[in-house]
């Protein structure tokens, strides 16, 4: 998202991302060029909406907004399928939100794509061993493991970094294009899939986002890098909904 965010300069205009939408040709999965425009009244549902129209609701001085134009221009492929599989499912919920749309929202919001082809590495990361991975094996992991934040409300939190700052992720090779991966990984999910799908990752603890990460000792705070267990990695509620720093599914007519 660098090359877009540097582009932009200083006044982030709408009318600047719509000409990076242009270049791109982005697209929703419905075919319409997707356009960022001011807020309008208020839709029953936001995706579908979008779906329908390809007008991505932004606020022009709101960095959350922001960084979901973003997510957009740097990963067309894989928001348009959040999209159309939000879309999709509404209909069929009956006003009650599924778990498979608490997958695509966490990962729209929070989501991470981890490019590797180490079977140990990911391993190491589905089994929550996190000092192994960032302490341990730090520079193994560094050079053959890639973290490409999709979700634009992780990328909020990434400009003010705190312990904490968790991603749900999901795992791509090493070598492929990341959005072209991503948009393979979501096609080929089933129709009950749920939140477990992904994994939870503690981003923050990449080496050297945070000054603390550069001593071992940081990696022992189970407050943050918590351990496995039988239903999940987390002592209190679900593994996907209470992770720290993960952000809840919003409403349907919110983004």
């Amino acid at each position: 998202m660098r090359p877009w965010l540097e582009r932009l300069g200083p006044e982030r205009s709408l009318e600047q991302l719509n000409h990076f939408s242009h270049e791109l040709s982005v697209r929703t999965a419905s075919g319409h060029p997707v356009r960022f425009v001011p807020p309008g009244p208020s839709s029953p549902y936001y995706e579908v909406h979008l779906f329908e129209t390809g007008q991505v609701q932004t606020r022009a001085d709101n960095l959350h907004d922001l960084f979901n134009a973003l997510a957009w221009l740097a990963f067309p492929r894989t928001k348009a399928l959040i999209n159309a599989l939000h879309a999709e499912e509404i209909p069929r919920e009956r006003g009650r939100r599924g778990r498979r749309r608490d997958l695509l929202t966490l990962l729209d919001e929070g989501g991470a794509i981890v490019q590797c082809d180490d079977a140990e590495l990911i391993a190491l990361v589905r089994g929550f061993r996190w000092k192994e991975l960032f302490w341990e094996e730090r520079a193994r992991m560094q050079c053959r493991m890639r973290f490409r934040v999709l979700g634009h409300a992780t990328l909020e939190q990434a400009l003010k970094p705190w312990p904490g700052i968790a991603c749900k992720a999901i795992f791509v090779p090493f070598d492929a294009d990341a959005d072209a991966a991503a948009h393979a990984w979501l096609a080929a999910l089933p129709a009950d899939a749920t939140p477990e799908a992904a994994v939870p990752l503690p981003v923050f603890g990449y080496p050297d986002w945070l000054p603390d990460s550069r001593c071992a000792k940081f990696y022992d705070d189970e407050r943050y890098f918590r351990q496995f267990r039988e239903r999940g990695c987390f002592p209190r509620g679900t593994p996907d909904m209470d992770a720290p720093g993960l952000p809840a599914p919003p409403r349907d007519d919110a983004h």
